[in-house]
């Protein structure tokens, strides 16, 4: 490998409660400055240079670009009558979004009212979010610049054809626009860096504000903020028979949440918002709001359930405690939709979705019968018995159905969708992490290319979440199939995730269809700290637990090995966001596992996250460094902090944005510069900056394309991936 860039380091040393900790690069933190600005140019050229020798590169972006070019829909949203959609016809850099009048409409086209690539020239301004107002009379949707978390709203009068209602740009953030039934005003979340707002912001968020917003007007009025305790975040939903307003209040991202009700009134054709009843004033438990039946509110929570169940309170009476309505079972209890007088339940069977049907009383009414894939996305409402479900497989985006009643009709919504991957087997296998608690990982691989030696016993599962084996080929035929492959260890990409109580299911992610193709393997992991088997799992993986996570993925990458799935010079590891943090980690801990390592806009500074935008938030899962145990806790697996010089790193990709105000880009500066000056071999050490991108929501086609095409080919040349002769 060619000499990296230079990059400076500083002498800084700091004193953390009694350990003195180096933080040379300390300097990249100030993203818009000019001498960090003119180190990212130089990374970038380095970075593309050494891309562009990749002689897979050229395969990956063509089998990329037929993957993006396929043509998409979301799922439909309906209020007051009329049907909203997002679209995209493969070629255009953002999806379209439609109206109509009726679903038959919809499916057949609608009327384009909302086209973000009329926005910005690079097609980088994005629709963060459309909402509908309750009577279908009103639009408000939120633009993104560059991938920003920032969102100015905006309203359109539908019933003037899409007419824009002048009025200043309301700035929000993780928000959408909550209509009240008057039709005229709406709930959003903000902070108060909103009147100066930009993507390449690192400064701490502070308070969180719910305001509500009068269309125009130009006051907002607050309804409630924590000006004591920046950590506290109110989100607010409003019960669709325009009684109440339902605001969960948690403390970052904990999964544990407060629960306060807002009676609504109208006067003089205005919705106005009563005094608060504190209905759960302790955060106890996780409480998610699915619909009120007069002052009773139905909740799902993981109350005295781990796996989740739904329970009833009386709004009006809160002090009467919670009954049980739907009870917890052997499955996780994922969400909880209302559809007319009907409730559907999402639940994970082993990280596996599946829909059944309750009514009001909690009477099971059976299953919804759907394909195989993930549920990805639900769209109901009590006030008609029709919702729409999406399901997605690992190489077909969302497929939108209508179930009504148990009957299920697809939505024809895309037109036909080509398989880029050939046929394929999805196995469930079990690793035995270092504590011995078992991890279950879905093994994927082209249906030529050989399976595990079957001879090597699987750990036994104890008392730990219940399995089954499956190993169904895709129905479809073979678009191209996969090269022949003989016996012996794979390239294989290992992705996991393993935090926030977020699930990691079998579901579409562009890049799988072109690693299917080129004949590599991918192992699925479903890591403590996630969301498959409940809360406990989600403790287990948490805070001081932290750990337990990557002991869970190195388990499942020395099961890869220990079977004859692949070996430490076919395996590569990814992850994003939080499964940064986990890439990060494991090639730190075990560089002697990994071929190849790709952190995508992954927390890698675990002393000082907590210090830019919404960093605080993320306490909850990290623990706070600020404190002696946080301190010692985060200190031992932080990926920039356990970086040493001499040491032989895997071929790393560290991949950022620099409009990425979520997960700022300085830990992805911080950690290249860190591994670079280290690395004790050959294995080259990039850094890739996508340019007025941000964590990801709101990339264009072709920036979505070019960066799979990238982590890809990178991941197959290290791993002796050899691709097929065309694309």
């Amino acid at each position: 490998m060619s000499e990296y860039p230079t990059t400076r380091r500083d002498d800084l040393v700091e004193d953390h409660f009694g350990h003195p900790v180096a933080d040379p690069y300390r300097w990249l933190e100030n993203a818009e400055a000019p001498e960090t600005l003119e180190w990212v140019a130089r990374q970038q050229a380095f970075t593309e240079s050494a891309l562009a020798a990749l002689p897979e590169r050229g395969w990956f972006s063509e089998v990329m670009g037929r993957v993006m070019a396929r043509p998409r829909a979301g799922l439909p949203h309906e209020r007051g009558g009329r049907f909203l959609l997002a679209r995209n016809d493969g070629s255009q850099a953002q999806d379209v979004w439609y109206v109509a009048d009726s679903l038959d409409e919809l499916v057949v086209g609608g009327r384009v009212i909302l086209d973000p690539n009329r926005w910005s020239a690079d097609g980088t301004d994005s629709l963060a979010f459309a909402s509908l107002s309750d009577d279908g009379r009103r639009l408000a949707y939120g633009v993104s610049h560059g991938g920003s978390d920032w969102r100015a709203i905006r309203v359109l009068d539908l019933e003037s054809g899409g007419e824009p209602i002048a009025e200043p740009d309301v700035i929000a953030k993780f928000s959408d626009a909550e209509w009240l039934p008057d039709g005229a005003s709406y709930l959003y979340l903000t902070y108060d860096q909103a009147t100066h707002a930009r993507g390449t912001d690192t400064d701490e968020l502070g308070p969180a504000r719910l305001m509500l917003h009068r269309v125009g007007e130009a006051s907002d009025e607050l309804v409630v903020a924590f000006d004591d305790d920046e950590r506290l975040m109110p989100w607010a939903e409003v019960s669709a028979d325009g009684r109440w307003v339902i605001v969960m209040v948690g403390r970052g991202t904990e999964r544990r949440n407060r629960v306060w009700a807002y009676p609504l009134t109208t006067a003089q054709g205005r919705s106005v918002l009563g005094e608060c009843v504190r209905v759960v004033d302790e955060a106890v438990a996780e409480f998610e709001f699915i619909r009120t039946v007069g002052s009773i509110a139905l909740l799902r929570t993981d109350l005295d359930a781990p796996r989740g169940r739904v329970v009833a309170i009386d709004l009006e009476a809160p002090e009467a405690g919670v009954s049980e309505v739907v009870p917890e079972s052997a499955d996780t209890l994922m969400s909880v939709a209302a559809s007319g007088d009907e409730l559907l339940l999402v639940d994970l069977a082993d990280a596996q979705g599946r829909l059944r049907r309750a009514s009001l009383s909690g009477i099971g009414l059976g299953d919804v019968e759907l394909p195989v894939g993930a549920i990805v996305a639900l769209d109901a409402s009590p006030r008609r018995p029709e919702a729409y479900v999406g399901v997605s497989t690992l190489d077909a985006p969302l497929q939108a159905f209508e179930v009504a009643s148990g009957r299920v009709r697809p939505l024809e919504l895309a037109g036909s969708v080509e398989r880029i991957a050939p046929p394929y087997t999805v196995e469930r296998r079990v690793a035995e992490s270092k504590d011995g608690t078992p991890v279950p990982y879905f093994l994927v691989r082209a249906a030529s290319v050989p399976g595990p030696d079957p001879e090597v016993a699987e750990p036994a599962l104890d008392d730990g979440p219940v399995l089954t084996a499956t190993a169904e080929p895709e129905p479809h035929a073979p678009d191209q199939p996969a090269p022949e492959a003989s016996p012996g260890p794979r390239p294989t990409l290992l992705y996991g995730y393993g935090g926030f109580k977020i699930p990691l299911q079998p579901d579409y992610r562009p890049g799988w269809s072109a690693w299917l193709a080129a004949g590599g393997v991918l192992a699925l992991a479903n890591l403590r700290g996630g969301g498959e088997f409940g809360t406990q799992w989600y403790e287990d993986g948490r805070l001081a637990h932290k750990q337990k996570v990557f002991d869970d993925a190195i388990a499942v990458a020395e099961h890869l090995v220990e079977t004859g799935v692949s070996s430490p010079a076919h395996l590569a590891v990814h992850g994003r966001s939080n499964g940064g943090l986990l890439a990060g980690a494991l090639l730190t801990q075990r560089p002697d596992l990994f071929a190849a390592a790709l952190p995508s806009v992954g927390v890698l500074d675990l002393l000082r996250f907590h210090r830019f935008t919404i960093g605080s938030a993320w306490v909850s899962d990290y623990g706070d460094p600020d404190t002696k145990e946080g301190f010692e806790a985060a200190y031992t697996y932080s990926p920039l902090h356990n970086v040493d010089p001499g040491i032989a790193y895997p071929a790393t990709l560290v991949s950022t944005a620099d409009h990425d105000d979520r997960v700022v880009p300085l830990h992805s500066f911080k950690f290249a510069a860190a591994l670079q000056h280290s690395q004790a071999s050959e294995a080259p050490v990039l850094l890739r900056v996508d340019s007025s991108a941000g964590h990801g929501a709101g990339k264009s086609t072709a920036m979505v394309a070019a960066e799979w095409a990238d982590l890809l080919a990178f991941a197959a040349h290290h791993t002796h991936l050899i691709v097929p002769p065309e694309g």
